[in-house]
């Protein structure tokens, strides 16, 4: 493998104009930069990151902590970030947290004794120590998607307030009156903040929230199903179920489809959080879609902007309503709602 000394040697330069040029010195000439860039594509020369991460104390490498890798709503967020880093300069190691408040804490940990330049958090529960103790002891840092209230850190995330009303007032157009919701862990701000714009929507059509209409659920699939059983087995069931994300949505397909019931013939379906995946369902799901992408990368540019010395910025987008056939609309029905 070659060294820098090779580099030198082969552009006839010193080892310190090397130095200079991978490190983007402005006092190398033109004709010294080109011949040492010249021998570094000859030679297949590759930079020691280590060494220059204790040079220049910076590694160029950003941590993300994600709470779910089999979520696709996370899958596609950490690709965002992955390409919006890489476009920035920077290299990303994620961590998966599995909705775990000690694996949120374990992946911080071990980012941080790998030494990156930031990370980015998307909290699996009201703060984790680990994660806190980052926060507050200065490690540049950026929420994406949900946050820790009271924590001075930039948040990028999406509010979709307008959309569930968005929702709730096409349910009501539709017909529907009994609207359920299957709520996600009540110590994130995500799952909370969807059981209260629901409570809100319904309140302004006049719709009560009873409480046998909340099912407690925890962002997976499985918590779903075992919450639609139990709406099914109401004396008087909900027409709508609504899950507030899209894995427990998926959930709650298998629940109906295993009593032999069809969607949206003997209950409507609706979600949080829409996927590709949504489409191919019979019937197409209606849900509710968050710019995952523009998250992603809006969170990358707040914490590098953070590293690099610049204001972070907290960034809150729109989400929209996503009309398809799960909810009873007619067959050609399929169109997005600002």
């Amino acid at each position: 493998m070659a060294s820098i000394k090779d580099v030198a040697a082969e552009a006839g330069v010193s080892v310190a104009t090397v130095s200079r040029v991978l490190n983007d010195h402005p006092s190398v000439s033109a004709e010294a930069r080109t011949r040492v860039m010249a021998a570094v594509q000859n030679l297949g020369y590759r930079p020691n990151a280590v060494a220059r991460s204790l040079r220049t104390d910076q590694t160029r490498t950003l941590g993300l902590v994600i709470s779910d890798v089999l979520n696709p709503y996370f899958t596609e967020l950490a690709r965002s970030v992955e390409e919006e880093a890489r476009a920035l300069g920077y290299s990303v190691i994620i961590g998966n947290a599995d909705e775990r408040p000690d694996l949120q804490d374990h992946h911080v940990r071990t980012l941080l004794d790998r030494r990156i330049d930031g990370l980015l958090v998307s909290p699996t529960d009201g703060g984790s120590p680990g994660m806190l103790d980052a926060a507050r002891t200065g490690t540049p840092m950026v929420f994406v998607d949900r946050w820790i209230a009271g924590v001075e850190v930039p948040v990028v995330r999406a509010d979709g307030r307008s959309a569930v009303r968005d929702l709730v007032a096409h349910l009501h157009a539709l017909g529907h009156r009994r609207l359920a919701i299957i709520a996600g862990p009540a110590a994130t701000t995500t799952g909370s903040e969807r059981v209260h714009a629901f409570r809100e929507a319904l309140a302004e059509h006049g719709l009560p929230l009873p409480e046998a209409y909340i099912g407690q659920g925890d962002f997976q699939a499985e918590s779903g199903r075992r919450v639609t059983e139990g709406f099914l087995d109401l004396p008087e069931p909900p027409e709508v179920v609504f899950a507030a994300d899209n894995l427990m949505a998926l959930g709650a397909l298998d629940a109906v489809r295993a009593r032999g019931m069809r969607v949206p013939e003997d209950i409507a379906l609706a979600a949080f959080d829409d996927i590709p995946w949504f489409v191919h369902t019979d019937p197409p799901i209606t849900a509710i879609a968050q710019p995952t992408g523009d998250l992603g990368r809006a969170a990358v540019r707040a914490l590098v902007d953070r590293i690099e010395g610049r204001p972070p910025q907290s960034v809150t987008l729109p989400a929209r309503l996503v009309v398809r056939r799960s909810c009873g609309e007619s067959p050609a029905t399929n169109r997005s709602e600002s």
